[in-house]
């Protein structure tokens, strides 16, 4: 599994408590476990907090709003996504207006992505 440092826990927390309200209608659709898919809103990863994360499939889904096209933000997602690579998750950005717009083709479309990686085997298992 992964986890962040106490700091970053702390910020998930936090954040938990503050989300957009694209992230709300996209939770309120992930935590019913879409297709057998458990996902977690806010979950730290290293010095990041991911917007929702299927530890499973290890595909991270991150709803994107008009601030990621803003300042450093861009610079930032760019490191924090290589770092996420490096520990094997995928990411999968949305956009926060495809939420509004229509967010069960988002769900839709996180099922077929997060399907497209299988998990990995069990320990002992080839």
């Amino acid at each position: 599994m992964l986890y962040g440092p106490k700091k970053t826990q702390h910020r998930a927390l936090i954040l938990r408590r503050s989300m957009t309200l694209p992230e709300v209608l996209l939770w309120q659709e992930l935590r019913k476990g879409p297709a057998g898919l458990r996902f977690r809103r806010q979950h730290p990863a290293g010095a990041y907090v991911l917007d929702f994360f299927c530890p499973r499939h290890r595909i991270a889904v991150e709803v994107d709003g008009e601030v990621h096209g803003r300042g450093d933000t861009p610079v930032r997602d760019v490191a924090r996504d290589a770092w996420l690579i490096g520990e094997g998750i995928s990411i999968l950005h949305i956009r926060a207006a495809d939420v509004l717009r229509d967010v069960e083709a988002v769900v839709l479309h996180i099922i077929v992505n997060a399907r497209g990686r299988l998990p990995p085997p069990l320990s002992g298992e080839d």
